[in-house]
């Protein structure tokens, strides 16, 4: 009979008393002691074919025991872990957002897969060589930065961002010491057209402005579920804008422009442009201008929506309006006492700064308020800045203040307070998200009456008044022009100006139907004249006549024009002065 050596797990555990094994290994030294027991047996018994049987078996349970485990493995990290969840490895660098589509689900922005190209000096045979290979095949690599990765004594990143295409041509170089590390890099296929709109998204997947940024989060959540976040903006729209943006700048010589198309019953934002596209600066929301005579439109509407005047009211028009050593003139002086409504149309000064001056700062403080012109701009976008107000209200402020100067506003709220004044005269934050705010805080800021009156008012300035060069063929559209010079050097120089036509289509039909709202604005137009009636005006009438198809409104005549443009026998026009 064999004498069987007491081997290790027979001996007590350290510490364990009475020399009994650690219950949490104990079934495992038994296993082992049984197995060895039987090869012991296997020699005894003069029986070796035995004892490699049983070697070979216990090889291949373990081996089989590795195997199912591997595969049970795998199959839950394939098929069962849950995208972000245990088991699930992403690349720091790698970032996680749904695509940005418009509307109508056309893509803005996605994320490719781009890489890091690093270098570890130590395993690279002829640096020299290697320097002059890798430039060769990727020629916007810093030279600089490349050899000093070289001449370095650790493995360094080069630069980010390689293209699957610049990936391939440097492995096929062969280079010892240089690998890749996969980044998810965001891209915009179109390039400049939106940028001011998108904004931006940093290396770590975050976004940093635009609405990238107003909607980080939810376009995050979009991308770990798969699914992209749709904006309100059309891209259809937004192409037409951007054209004729472009266009009206290179007509009148402009330094910059602003372009915004907007639903005024959902508040959705349709078309955002911001010339240059070059610069930074989204000058749609964070760019402050006095605008000039548009102001008349908030102006007249304070003044029907409190009962001060009506459209037959009359203000002396024959000569200045003084106020204190301030003398007030009008662009084109009729020197008439003029009706409310030509108050409007010929665009005066003199009478629009008697009304409000009549109204006194309280109300036009308020109303001023209620059309959000004291306010940012509501909208998901970090960048809406706040108007620079007045600090005092007197009466020469209020003046100011009723065509236009005084106050420096962003051309969003321009848009937003239009919207107000021509959806039955509810104020409904703007926003970029597709189907407008799910509860928005709308809030009435005139009667509807007043709203009323002020589209039909609108559409006679087109026909009529200062805004003939804005009308659009059978589309009904309404609109004012403004004017305003800048201070510079402490004085208004009419060599830097401001034109702006703010419109909306089409007038008529019921207050909640479909309408939307055209904003122009030229800054500093080096042609002349450089009015709003002649360097925005004719950019709105082109804006809207492409773009109606897209949304739906249809070609009809109304009470001063044919459904082709032509005007109806029966109405007299009267030309406006373009201010």
């Amino acid at each position: 009979m064999s004498v069987h050596e007491p081997q290790a797990w027979d001996r007590p555990a350290p510490g364990a008393p009475g020399g009994v094994s650690l219950p949490s290994w104990r079934w495992l030294f038994e296993a082992m002691w049984r197995v060895e027991h039987s090869f012991g047996r296997a020699r005894a018994d003069a029986r070796p074919e035995e004892d490699t049987r049983v070697r070979i078996f216990v090889i291949l349970s373990l081996f089989s025991a590795v195997f199912v485990c591997l595969a049970l493995g795998a199959v839950n990290a394939a098929l069962l872990a849950p995208k972000g969840g245990v088991g699930w490895v992403r690349h720091p660098h790698a970032m996680m957002r749904g695509d940005l589509v418009d509307r109508n689900g056309a893509l803005l922005a996605t994320n490719i897969v781009h890489y890091g190209l690093y270098i570890d000096p130590a395993e690279v045979w002829d640096r020299q060589a290697a320097a002059v290979r890798i430039k060769r095949v990727l020629p916007r690599v810093s030279m600089a930065k490349l050899n000093r990765v070289l001449t370095g004594e650790r493995r360094l990143i080069v630069m980010t961002g390689l293209t699957p295409g610049e990936k391939a041509a440097v492995h096929r170089l062969a280079l010892g010491g240089v690998t890749f590390e996969p980044e998810d890099r965001r891209v915009y296929p179109l390039g400049a057209s939106t940028t001011h709109v998108l904004g931006a998204a940093d290396t770590g997947g975050e976004g940093i402005s635009g609405a990238e940024l107003a909607f980080n989060r939810e376009i995050r959540e979009a991308g770990a579920q798969g699914e992209s976040f749709a904006l309100s903006i059309d891209l259809r729209v937004q192409g037409v804008l951007e054209n004729e943006l472009a266009r009206a700048v290179a007509d009148s010589q402009a330094k910059g422009a602003v372009g915004i198309i907007t639903d005024v019953q959902t508040g959705e934002v349709l078309g955002m442009a911001s010339w240059p596209t070059t610069d930074r600066l989204n000058r749609a929301v964070s760019a402050h201008y006095e605008m000039g005579s548009v102001f008349k439109t908030f102006t007249v509407a304070a003044g029907l929506d409190t009962g001060a005047a009506d459209m037959d009211t009359k203000f002396d028009a024959t000569e200045a309006f003084v106020i204190g050593k301030r003398r007030i003139t009008d662009f084109h002086a009729t020197n008439e006492v003029l009706t409310l409504e030509e108050v409007y149309l010929h665009s005066s000064n003199i009478g629009t700064s008697r009304l409000a001056v009549e109204m006194g700062p309280t109300v036009m403080q308020d109303y001023f308020k209620r059309f959000g012109l004291l306010d940012a701009a509501p909208i998901e976008l970090h960048e809406s800045a706040r108007p620079r107000r007045p600090t005092k209200w007197d009466d020469s402020t209020l003046a100011s203040l009723s065509f236009g100067y005084g106050i420096m506003i962003t051309p969003l709220q321009m848009s937003a307070a239009m919207g107000a004044l021509t959806n039955g005269g509810r104020f409904i934050p703007l926003t970029l998200r597709k189907g407008g705010l799910p509860n928005p805080e709308a809030r009435q800021v005139v009667s509807p009456e007043t709203s009323a009156t002020l589209l039909e008012l609108l559409r006679r300035n087109v026909v009529r008044g200062s805004g003939g060069r804005a009308d659009a063929p059978g589309l009904r559209l309404g609109g004012k022009t403004g004017s305003a010079n800048k201070l510079v050097n402490g004085r208004y120089d009419p060599t830097h100006a401001v034109g702006t036509f703010a419109a909306v289509f089409p007038v008529d039909g019921p207050l909640n139907a479909r309408r939307y709202s055209i904003l122009i604005l030229i800054d500093e137009p080096g042609s002349y004249p450089r009015t709003g009636g002649f360097v925005a005006a004719p950019a709105v009438g082109r804006i809207a006549d492409r773009i109606a198809p897209f949304l739906g409104v249809e070609r009809r005549a109304d009470p001063y024009r044919t459904a082709m443009g032509e005007k109806i026998p029966a109405f007299e026009d009267v030309a406006g002065d373009g201010r």
